[in-house]
């Protein structure tokens, strides 16, 4: 990573801003934050206020052009990742945009295509990427200590936790889907991330909105992106399966933001000829294989490192360097493919070739 200074902004200040990027980017010395953006002013006020942001601003047009901007952070709702990402990279800066990548696969097309047009770095917020115990599974992977990897299984499931409903997080228009890309984006794409050179074949998926139908009868642990908002929508799913098929391994999954069983289950299962694995989502990993006649099962134990930290700094030496990284648009696609085709096969109950 090079000495210069790199004066970046972020667009949105709400909890992943304040609460990751911008501490992140704080404490990064070759870092100066110019800029905080917000469409409420009081929210972009706050945050310039408690980081020492020296200027803030409600439209981020009105900095597309400050020539010592050199890259941004998208941090808004997912509807406004594309159109937001593109206005920035055609103005010549690099991007870092949260995750997922876009509503659909045609707008992250799109922003990948910007991206290549104006020779500027696109990451996505696919923070995992940069997940000691995950790095760990990817290395023991390239190593070939699982052997064959057939199937890989994923569930992400939680009981009765739909976030913010009748708000942004169930307003497909704004959201482009409800536990798939909220939550179902993390897990496939550490699957497509620890396999490495993996293409998609075909996909078959079904999804459902079951559980909160009648938003007001709807009864719930949890709603964590704020209250229910009873006038507003519920279009997308709580619950979504499927079976990807790639040059690789299969991949099933199972995800409900909301399900009528009292347990959570957020977990990934890599399973070879030579060794299986399962992380624990967020949390540690278990192997299991055998010596001779002797089964073993093995809990690493491993230093570990500030994710969301490591992918800021890797974002800031792209930007500097050139140097595509781990989260590039282009290592990431796959996923937002992976997604799309889910939505498609649901939608025409019908098994979508690749």
């Amino acid at each position: 990573m090079t000495d210069k200074k790199i004066k970046i902004a972020v667009i949105g200040a709400g909890s992943i801003a304040t609460s990751q990027h911008i501490p992140n980017y704080k404490k990064l010395e070759n870092v100066e934050i110019k800029y905080v953006v917000d469409i409420i002013p009081e929210r972009a006020e706050q945050a310039a206020e408690k980081f020492g942001i020296p200027f803030m601003a409600t439209d981020y047009k009105t900095i597309l052009n400050d020539p010592e901007l050199e890259a941004v952070s998208v941090c808004t709702p997912n509807y406004a990742h594309a159109p937001i990402t593109i206005d920035f990279l055609n103005a010549g800066k690099h991007v870092l945009c949260e995750k997922p990548a876009a509503l659909n696969l045609t707008e992250a097309k799109q922003m990948q295509e910007a991206a290549v047009r104006n020779n500027k770095m696109l990451n996505i917020g696919v923070v995992n990427r940069y997940n000691t115990a995950v790095n760990h599974i990817k290395n023991m992977i390239n190593a070939g200590e699982l052997g064959d990897i057939y199937h890989v299984y994923c569930s992400f499931r939680a009981h009765r936790s739909i976030p913010g409903l009748g708000g942004a997080f169930t307003t497909k228009e704004k959201s482009g889907g409800g536990v798939l890309v909220d939550w179902g984006v993390h897990f496939l794409d550490i699957i497509f991330y620890c396999l490495g050179d993996t293409k998609i074949n075909s996909v078959s998926g079904a999804v459902y909105n079951e559980m909160a139908k009648d938003m007001q009868s709807y009864a719930y642990t949890s709603m964590w992106a704020g209250p229910p908002d009873y006038s507003g929508i519920n279009d997308v799913e709580d619950f979504v399966t499927g079976l990807v098929r790639t040059t690789g391994p299969t991949i099933n999954l199972n995800g409900a933001w909301a399900q009528n069983i009292g347990e959570s289950a957020m977990f990934i299962e890599f399973l070879g000829d030579k060794a299986g694995i399962k992380l624990n989502y967020g949390g540690d990993f278990t192997v299991y294989s055998s010596k001779g006649e002797v089964l073993t099962e093995t809990l690493p134990s491993y230093a570990t490192t500030d994710m969301f930290f490591e992918e800021m700094k890797d974002f800031i030496r792209s930007a500097q360097t050139g140097e595509k990284s781990r989260s590039h648009i282009d290592q990431v696609i796959i996923t937002t493919e992976a997604m799309d085709a889910l939505y498609e096969s649901a939608d025409k109950a019908s098994e979508i070739k690749l």
